[in-house]
C-alpha cells in the first residue's frame, strides 16, 4: 500500500505536479530523482497494490533482483553503518561483526530495502547521525581539527535529512541534543579550559548541530515548492493566493486582492 503512496509522489515530482503530504519532502523528492536518473517517465498510475509495472522503468527507486538501487543501496548502507557504529563503541570486532550478521539476516530490513518506501532512507539518516555523532565524539582529544569538524557537520547534515523524510526523526535530534548537552556540562567543569574556549565550543555546536540542519531543511522546502510549480491535488490546501501562482490551476496569474 504504502509504495503506491510515495511512488505516486515520486511522480509527482518528475511530472511537477503539486501534492500535499504530511511527511516533510525529502524522502519523496529523492525517491522522484532516483525514478528520473534511472530513466523512469512518472506515467504509472500508481491506482493500487498489486498493479504491475509491465513496461515502465520503476528499478531505480525500488530494489529488485537483480538490482539493488536507490531505497535497496540506502538499506544496504545500515549494516556498515551499525558496524561502524558498534567498533567505535566497544573497540570489539566480534562485536561489530555480529551486529552486521544480524542486521544482514534481519527479514524485515531487507523486505523493507525492496519496495519504494520511506523507511529505509529515515533509517539511513537516523543511522548516519549516529554514526557521526560517534565518531565525533572519539575526536574529543583534538577538537577543532579537521576530522573534528567533519563529522560535527555531518552530523548536522544527517539530522537535517531524518527530520527531512519524517518527523520521527526529532528521536534522533533528541538523542544527538542530550550528548551534546553532556559534552558542554563535562567541557564547562574543565577547569583549565577557559571560558573563551567554552564559548569556541559552544558556537560550533550551534553552528553544526542547530544552524546547519535549520538551513538544510528550509532548503528542502524551497527546492520542494520551486519544482512543483504545476496544478495537481494539493491545490486545496493552501490560499488562493498560493494556487495562483500554480501552473494550469483555475486562479493562475489572476490578480487577488490581500
Amino acid at each position: 500500500w504504502d509504495e503506491t503512496h510515495f511512488g505516486k509522489m515520486g511522480s509527482y515530482y518528475i511530472n511537477r505536479t503539486f501534492f500535499f503530504d504530511v511527511h516533510p519532502p525529502l524522502g519523496k523528492m529523492l525517491i522522484g530523482l532516483a525514478g528520473y536518473l534511472s530513466g523512469y517517465d512518472g506515467t504509472f498510475p500508481f491506482q493500487k497494490p498489486g498493479d504491475r509495472y509491465e513496461q515502465h522503468n520503476y528499478v531505480g527507486m525500488r530494489g529488485v533482483r537483480p538490482y539493488r538501487l536507490f531505497c535497496a543501496f540506502l538499506g544496504s548502507c545500515l549494516v556498515p553503518f551499525a558496524y561502524l557504529t558498534v567498533l567505535e563503541l566497544s573497540k570489539s570486532l566480534p562485536a561489530a561483526l555480529l551486529t552486521a550478521f544480524i542486521l544482514i539476516f534481519d527479514t524485515g530490513c531487507i523486505t523493507l530495502s525492496q519496495y519504494i518506501l520511506l523507511d529505509p532512507i529515515l533509517m539511513f539518516f537516523l543511522m548516519g547521525a549516529v554514526l557521526s555523532m560517534v565518531k565525533c565524539n572519539s575526536c574529543a582529544d583534538r577538537p577543532f581539527s579537521a576530522s573534528w569538524w567533519f563529522w560535527l557537520s555531518l552530523t548536522g547534515v544527517n539530522l537535517a535529512g531524518a527530520m527531512g523524510v519524517k518527523f520521527v526523526g526529532l528521536f534522533v535530534v533528541l538523542l544527538v541534543g542530550l550528548n551534546t548537552i553532556y559534552d558542554l556540562w563535562d567541557l564547562l567543569g574543565n577547569l583549565s579550559l577557559s571560558l573563551v574556549m567554552f564559548g569556541k565550543h559552544l558556537l560550533a555546536r550551534v553552528l553544526c548541530l542547530i544552524l546547519l540542519p535549520l538551513a538544510l531543511y528550509m532548503a528542502m522546502f524551497a527546492v520542494h515548492f520551486t519544482v512543483l510549480n504545476k496544478s495537481g491535488p494539493g491545490d486545496g490546501f493552501f490560499s488562493s493566493a498560493f494556487q495562483s501562482q500554480l501552473i494550469g490551476n483555475n486562479l493562475h496569474n489572476v490578480s487577488i486582492p490581500e
